[in-house]
């Protein structure tokens, strides 16, 4: 069973894929911004999340932060930053970013 992440990201991704996303994302990010969103990637996610706009902002720019980091891998980097093209679109049309 996969996770549907809403505003733009076709079709379902698996907790796994996600799950290892988050370990490439813990390695470029600093502690801080990682404690940020290390809950939606840190492989626990089993639930529906409802993310409010300005926190969704805040993910999309981290995500492409770390998508255009030097030590990120570019597929896994394509995954974060369509991940944080979604979390914009969410916080632009002040709608909540939701994952279920």
């Amino acid at each position: 069973m996969g996770i549907s992440i809403s505003h733009g990201v076709g079709g379902t991704r698996s907790g796994l894929t996600i799950s290892n996303l988050g370990q490439h994302l813990a390695h470029v990010l600093t502690a801080s911004e990682w404690r940020e969103i290390g809950d939606l990637f840190d492989g626990r996610f089993a639930d529906v999340a409802s993310i409010p706009p300005r926190e969704a902002s805040r993910i999309g720019d981290l995500l492409h932060d770390a998508a255009g980091h030097r030590l990120m891998d570019p597929a896994w980097g394509n995954l974060a930053r369509e991940l944080g093209d979604a979390a914009n679109r969410a916080a632009a049309s002040g709608q909540n970013w939701t994952w279920s």
